[in-house]
Order: structure tokens, then C-alpha cells, then sequence
């Protein structure tokens, strides 16, 4: 049984309002994606980083990846959705790893992710029999909208987490799960219509996802501070 990370990286970013694609913009001086494959690549127990790429990407071959090692590979084989890449991502490595070797599939807009995290969601998930995924229970009052932006409700946040990554299931059965359920927006959203429930693991706040440009200045502090 093995640990392999796998990195969903064909998206354009639309949000952030700026012409390269957001997993390359620059962040504490380099591409964005460069601080969570980082992270990965020197997590001891991940053995392969496989990183999703649109199959037309033109930018990758710009920026120098040598220094994140030999755990890095490439795969042109990114769709219209994060499901499609990760799918096809898993799919196109299936030769390269185990029925039952666990997957890490991590956000590239999440660079503030830190080794300890991932050595905690290992650690805590374990043999676990389904799978399990960092997160954070919700903090905020939550309101839910009408179609005029008014507050319609305000909705209880008492067991609710927010979802983040990584999320990590066997290669099989994520496979599994991906086929059947297209239209999910996370990983353990298609687990959980296999009717199976993932472990949530405690993750810590700093690992935001870059989604808005003021996220991207957020995740500078953090990791500058993270530096010093």
C-alpha cells in the first residue's frame, strides 16, 4: 500500500479576473501551484505527485520544476470540470498505482498546506474503510439568500464543516465513485453518493483556498509569516 498525491490543475480560474490561469499566478515569487506541489512532494510518506494539466496548457513549460524532485508527474488529461480531470487523472495513472493505494487529490489554489497537515489527515485516517478529509467546522452565522439577496433564513451551522483538501480515498474506489457521480464538486461528495461517509479530520484555518484576489494577498501573509 502506497501514498500518492494527485493535483486537478486544468481550470482557468474565471473568478480571479486576470489572463493566466490561477494556479500560475505569481505568490511569494512563484507560480501559485508550486507552493502546494511543494508541499507534497515533501510530505516523506507520498511517494508520486501526479499533477492534471488541460491537455493545451502552454504555460507549465515556462517555470522551472526541477527543484520539487523526481516525485513529479505530469498528466495531459484535464477536463471541462475538477471531477473530469481528477477522474481522467486517476484513470490515466492506474498504471502506476494500486487498487488499493491511497489518493491524496489536493487543490492547486490551496498553497498554504502543510506537511504536518498531511502527515495528520494520514495519520487519522488510517485503514479507515472509506476515506477521510481535512475540514473545518463553520464558525460563521450562516444566512441563506432569496433571489433579491435577502436574507431568506438564517441556517443552523451546528455540525456543519467546511470541506477542504486533501482528500484521500483508495484509488479504486475513488475511481469508482467518480464514474458514477459526474457532477460533484469535491471528491468526497461522490463517495457520499455511494451511500459511504468519510472521516472529517481537523484542519487548520490557514489553509484557505485562493478563490478572489484578496485571497491570493491573504495566502502571501500567511506563508511569508510561515517563513520567518
Amino acid at each position: 500500500m502506497a501514498y500518492v498525491a494527485l493535483v486537478p490543475a486544468a481550470g482557468s480560474g474565471a473568478r480571479m479576473g486576470e489572463r493566466l490561469p490561477k494556479q500560475y499566478l505569481t505568490l511569494a515569487g512563484r507560480p501559485m501551484i508550486h507552493h502546494a506541489l511543494a508541499t507534497l512532494c515533501a510530505a516523506p510518506q507520498i511517494s508520486k505527485v501526479f499533477v492534471v494539466l488541460a491537455t493545451d496548457d502552454a504555460e507549465w513549460q515556462h517555470h522551472d520544476w526541477r527543484v520539487l524532485d523526481d516525485k513529479l508527474a505530469v498528466l495531459r488529461c484535464g477536463g471541462e470540470t475538477r471531477a473530469a480531470s481528477v477522474r481522467n487523472g486517476l484513470q490515466a495513472m492506474a498504471d502506476r498505482v494500486g487498487a488499493e493505494d491511497w489518493v491524496l487529490v489536493h487543490d492547486a489554489a490551496r498553497p498554504c498546506l502543510t506537511v504536518a497537515q498531511v502527515d495528520a489527515l494520514i495519520r487519522e485516517v488510517g485503514d479507515d474503510a472509506v476515506g477521510g478529509i481535512l475540514a473545518r467546522p463553520v464558525a460563521d452565522t450562516l444566512k441563506r439568500a432569496d433571489s433579491a439577496s435577502r436574507i431568506a433564513a438564517t441556517v443552523s451551522r451546528e455540525q456543519l464543516w467546511q470541506a477542504q483538501t486533501p482528500q484521500m480515498f483508495r484509488h479504486h474506489r475513488l475511481l469508482q465513485a467518480l464514474q458514477a457521480c459526474v457532477d460533484v464538486t469535491d471528491e468526497a461528495g461522490a463517495m457520499e453518493a455511494l451511500g459511504l461517509q468519510p472521516k472529517l479530520v481537523h484542519a487548520e484555518g490557514t489553509n484557505l483556498k485562493v478563490t478572489w484576489p484578496e485571497d491570493l494577498r491573504l495566502a502571501e501573509l500567511i506563508l511569508a509569516n510561515r517563513e520567518t
